[in-house]
């Protein structure tokens, strides 16, 4: 019955994959412009997308199984990288810290304590930490940086 639950996640989530490949090889993205970024912008870019893709994976593969704990930990490592790494990128706000570092320092507290949460056998606060720091972390942060003007948004619509 369980796997019944993941038929529709996982098909939705390979016509995605599937949309974004062909929207790629129909306007590939302008990749020069990462390579002339700083190292700290470049780390924190492969970072975020390799954090995103496990994270999708991590959303719809079973849980508990030793799989998902060190494709977890790998996540929770990205995660690290990609917060800290945004500690050196401060393009947006005349080399000051923004509003966006904020959410960075919260992902370096909160990556960690996935992993005790989930040591501890507290799943439900486990589960709902990981969604927050993917949906908040990495979704909703990310769609930011499509923003025009911005570093994705050259990458890809110029």
């Amino acid at each position: 019955m369980k796997r019944l639950g993941l038929v529709m996640p996982v098909s939705v989530f390979m016509m995605l994959m599937a949309g974004v490949g062909a929207w790629l090889c129909l306007a590939p993205p302008d990749l020069a412009l990462i390579t002339h970024q700083s190292a700290a912008v470049q780390i924190h870019l492969m970072a975020a997308v390799v954090a995103f893709l496990i994270g999708s994976v991590l959303l719809v593969a079973p849980k508990g199984i030793l799989p998902h704990r060190i494709m977890g930990w790998i996540w929770v490592g990205l995660m690290l990288v990609t917060a800290l790494s945004s500690f050196f990128v401060r393009e947006l706000n005349a080399g000051q810290f923004s509003l966006i570092h904020a959410l960075s320092g919260w992902t370096a507290i909160a990556a960690p304590m996935l992993i005790g949460l989930a040591r501890r056998k507290q799943i439900k606060r486990h589960r709902l930490m990981a969604y927050g720091l993917y949906f908040g972390g990495l979704v909703i942060a990310g769609l930011f940086t499509f923003i025009p003007g911005r570093l994705m948004w050259q990458v890809f619509f110029t």
